[in-house]
Parts: structure tokens; sequence; C-alpha cells
């Protein structure tokens, strides 16, 4: 007995002098000791993410990703995801962490680690100059419309419905462009987006000049978060005061100005909740 409390007392001792070094790396030391980030990133959802002319991947999730890297003092790799290959590609490894514009979901969050938001998808009513519409309650006796089988394209039916006023109605479009052409060239009088579809289409100049946002729609709001490994909480912890910064510097302002366009970036707090 008295010779194995020796030997514990020696490996203590040993591990103590060790420091750090004695503790496994983690997927924070991994990513930096590789000299790159991979990041999984939808380029078919612009401004979030998408292609330039010359294929080039951009959009806010884009930036953001670089902005992480150049912090960490690696590459940065952005690895196209489709929306549903967003968790597998993390899970099977293929990429270390998504900036997808992922909701902060409690079903997620059983697979994957997620940080405090760092983007929130607010809804605001897309209209005309020519409309007079203010505001959601506006909405009232005017042919609105949304893509079908949309968060959106629900929550506007409904209301319209509850309305049951005989000059509104509403239309369903197959595609998001549809709608919002369709808003363009005068068929529908107003639709719901979220406010980074909104302000982008506005600034694409793709449509008619009179297009502009009438208020925020009373709909709750989508706040997305960057996924990580579910136990690596080196990492998320870092990820989280990564975002702290990006909002206390300026810069998520700055990147919201750049892709969203007008308008102020959304509040990413929770009323009531401490983040």
């Amino acid at each position: 007995m008295k010779m194995k409390s020796l030997a514990v007392l020696a490996v203590g001792s040993a591990l103590l002098c060790a420091g750090p070094m004695a503790f496994a790396k983690d997927k924070l030391d991994s990513i930096i000791e590789s000299g790159k980030l991979r990041c999984a990133v939808v380029l078919d959802f612009p401004p979030m993410g998408s292609r330039d002319s010359s294929n080039n991947p951009i959009g806010f999730d884009v930036d953001y990703c670089n902005d992480l890297a150049k912090v960490l003092g690696v590459k940065p790799e952005i690895v196209e995801t489709p929306f549903a290959d967003r968790i597998p590609a993390l899970v099977s490894n293929r990429v270390d962490i998504v900036v997808g514009s992922t909701s902060d979901t409690l079903e997620r969050a059983k697979t994957v680690g997620m940080s405090i938001p760092y983007f929130a998808f607010t809804m605001v009513v897309l209209t005309r100059d020519d409309k007079k519409i203010q505001n959601y309650a506006d909405l009232k006796g005017h042919p609105v419309g949304n893509t079908v089988s949309t968060y959106e394209a629900i929550a506007l039916e409904k209301d319209v419905k509850a309305w049951n006023d005989k000059k509104g109605s509403f239309l369903a479009f197959p595609t998001q462009a549809d709608t919002i052409l369709a808003v363009s060239q005068g068929k529908i009088d107003a639709t719901v987006a979220t406010s980074t579809v909104a302000f982008a289409s506005i600034k694409s100049g793709k449509y008619d000049k009179r297009l502009k946002v009438g208020g925020n729609a009373p709909y709750p709001i989508d706040y997305v978060s960057l996924v990580a490994p579910r136990g690596e909480y080196g990492l998320i912890n870092y990820l989280n005061l990564f975002v702290n910064q990006q909002v206390r510097t300026g810069r998520y302002a700055e990147l919201y100005k750049k892709w969203v366009g007008e308008g102020k970036a959304p509040d990413l707090t929770v009323p009531g909740v401490y983040y």
C-alpha cells in the first residue's frame, strides 16, 4: 500500500509540473494548429451567402467566417453546404463550425453546441411607396401574398382571414423571387419577408424603385447561432466571446450595412433573458 501511495503521489506531482500540456488538446487547439478554419456556409441564401460573378463565395456569413479565422490566426475555408447538410457536415467532421444562419432550436441542441445569437431575422412588411402602407395593420383591406408553405405565408394568410375584410385577399407564389416580383409589379400590394431579404431586394435594383419597408411584422424573431461540436466547450466559449466582440466593436453593424442595406442591425439580446 505504501509503494502504491508513493506511485500515485509521483504521478500527481508530474501532472502538476507538466501544467496545461498534460491535458488533451481540444477542438480549438486543433483548429489553430491546423492553420485553417473550415466553415459550413449556405451559398444560395443571399445576402447571408451566395456567389459573385466570378463564382467566389460572398455574403454576411462568409465575412463572418473570415473575421473569425483572422482573429484565430488561421486561413478561412468556405465549405458550401446546403441547409439540410449543415449539421451532418459538422457531426461527420467535414467542417469545424457552421456559419449558416442556423436557428438555435432545442432539438438541434441535442446534437450540436450552439453559440449565443450572432444574427436575428426579423420580419418586415415589403411594399411600395404608392400603396400608402406604413405598418402591418395597414395591410388590412389590401391584396397581399407570400411564398407557399413558408412560415410567413401561413401567418399572413391566417391574419387576412381573421380580418375578414372583403377588399383584402391573399395569394400564394411558388418562390420568394416570384413574391417580391408580384409586389414590384403591383399584383399584390405587400408581403412579409425577413429584413435581410427585404433590404437586399431593395438594394439590388432588380425591382421597382418604389419598393420600401413598411414597418415590422409582429412575428417571433428567428435567432441564429454559430454551431460547433456539442462537447467542445472551449470552442463554444470562444465563439460566444467572438460574437460579443463583433457587436462591441461595431463590426456586426458594419457587416449588416454592407450586406443587408438600410435599417438598424437587429438586436441580438432576448428581452428578459441574460446572454
